[in-house]
């Protein structure tokens, strides 16, 4: 049987698509850090794997428990969202930011490539529109996930020799708890970045808040996402990269469309950001 291990797969898109690749029929070894999460994830049928990708003790115990069984399938998935004006944010949060979403992807990638070889299994990212266009107040967020790209990229051209295929998907706006969570730290990081930042840039930051609170609206549910996964994993000729979502092909048109500047010139207006 084939095996995939996901990573942040107790919520949102990791566990939408531990639910589909375990429908499809692949074993699958779902990751979380917490008891309460691996028990639920064990219930539903899945092999729960205790895995923080910022820890290295969770990392090389996951690998033992893997043992060198093959993976036909590694999904990163695990992220958080910092938001906040670059000219704030703490250095602190953006080092964290950067630690979960980018270095801790490529030590999951490291620990596990063994097993990868093993199965000639594939490597599935999970980027964002944010991994492409980067818009006001989400600079730490944009750059984690830039950053995954460019490893992506790199990954993908040192492995070709073998055939390890690595796919990048990148959604728009998803329904998944890692914005409610995302504004719970943009309100806590408000607070704590003082009276002045809150003079420059509260009434964006408000702006932004507002149209984040519209994701359970115009989001794709994770299972949309998870079906490009699934696709990427198993299909002949998986593609190189996986944009979902109306928002997110819809910005990367008009980008290419208008230039740069004109695209600064429209996000502005978009936010009433003059």
């Amino acid at each position: 049987m084939s095996a995939v291990l996901v990573t942040g797969a107790s919520t949102g898109i990791g566990h939408a698509t531990a639910r589909r690749m375990f429908d499809y029929g692949w074993d699958v070894f779902a990751c979380a850090r917490t008891d309460e999460d691996l028990e639920r994830l064990g219930e539903e049928g899945f092999t729960p794997i205790r895995l923080d990708v910022t820890d290295p003790d969770t990392i090389a115990a996951a690998k033992e428990e893997l043992d060198e069984r093959g993976l036909r399938g590694l999904v990163n998935n695990a992220g958080i969202a910092v938001s906040g004006p670059v000219e704030f944010v703490p250095l602190d949060e953006l080092r964290r930011q950067l630690e979960v979403n980018l270095v801790g992807q490529v030590a999951v990638i490291q620990a596990f490539m063994p097993n990868i070889r093993e199965a000639s299994g594939r490597i599935v990212n999970v980027s964002s529109i944010g991994g492409r266009i980067a818009l006001p107040l989400v600079g730490p967020y944009a750059a984690s996930k830039f950053g995954l790209e460019a490893v992506s990229d790199s990954l993908r051209r040192e492995l070709r020799p073998w055939g390890i295929h690595v796919s990048l998907v990148e959604p728009g706006a998803v329904v998944t708890p890692i914005w409610d969570k995302g504004r719970e730290t943009a309100s806590r990081l408000e607070d704590e970045m003082g009276q002045q930042a809150r003079t420059y840039y509260g009434r964006l930051a408000q702006r932004i808040r507002a149209e984040t609170e519209k994701i359970p609206e115009r989001g794709v549910q994770p299972d949309e996402v998870a079906q490009a996964i699934e696709h990427a994993l198993t299909a002949p000729r998986p593609k190189l990269r996986y944009v979902i979502g109306r928002d997110a092909k819809t910005r990367l048109r008009i980008k290419a469309l208008v230039g740069e500047k004109r695209f600064d010139a429209l996000v502005a207006r978009m936010l009433d950001w003059p």
